[in-house]
């Protein structure tokens, strides 16, 4: 692996590029299953226009976001978020999504999400990093249990997709496991 703190084995966090970017993430955007495997709210659209305005917003201590580009051809492929930076306890929630369908399933989220946790753990020194995810997105909930989350509770019948009811998946890795995962030690069941 590169010494880069925000490069992985497929993948590097980067800065968002406004001027670049909004195209792709409004074109993402555009992509409806894409849309309702990420959101664990309602599916809203924004548009290309709302999205280079909101990434053009300063960099805050509530919040980072960052792109996922691929570390051959420094491709835009998704992002990843921490927020809730303020909190006292030492806790923040991550958002991550891959775009581009071509590198679904390829270990690309994966890779980009063990960065995140790093800079989390690393550099923000967090103490805990949770997520929410839809039932429906069992590729994404295998790719968090291998970046070492647990899943810790659900919401029952949360979500309305497409005329159906589905559950909410809690999910959450401490820096002691993250930690353990690093030095090579198996987590126990």
């Amino acid at each position: 692996m590169d010494n880069n703190f925000f490069t992985g084995m497929l993948v590097r966090l980067t800065a968002l590029d406004p001027e670049h970017d909004a195209e792709s993430v409004g074109r993402w955007e555009r992509d409806s299953e894409y849309e309702q495997l990420l959101k664990v709210g309602p599916v809203y659209l924004i548009g290309t226009k709302k999205w280079k305005e909101r990434m053009e917003e300063p960099v805050t201590e509530r919040r980072v976001e960052f792109a996922i580009r691929t570390r051959d051809e420094n491709r835009l492929i998704g992002f990843l978020n921490l927020m809730g930076l303020q909190n006292q306890h030492g806790d923040c929630y991550v958002g991550i999504g891959i775009g581009e369908r071509e590198f679904w399933g390829k270990g690309y989220g994966t890779d980009a999400m063990r960065v995140g946790l790093r800079f989390a753990f690393q550099e923000l020194n967090r103490h805990r990093v949770s997520l929410m995810v839809v039932s429906t997105n069992p590729r994404a909930i295998r790719s968090y249990e291998k970046s070492g989350f647990a899943v810790e509770g659900r919401t029952r019948g949360t979500n309305h997709r497409m005329g159906e009811r589905v559950d909410i998946v809690h999910m959450g890795i401490l820096r002691s496991e993250w930690e353990a995962i690093q030095a090579g030690v198996k987590k126990e069941d």
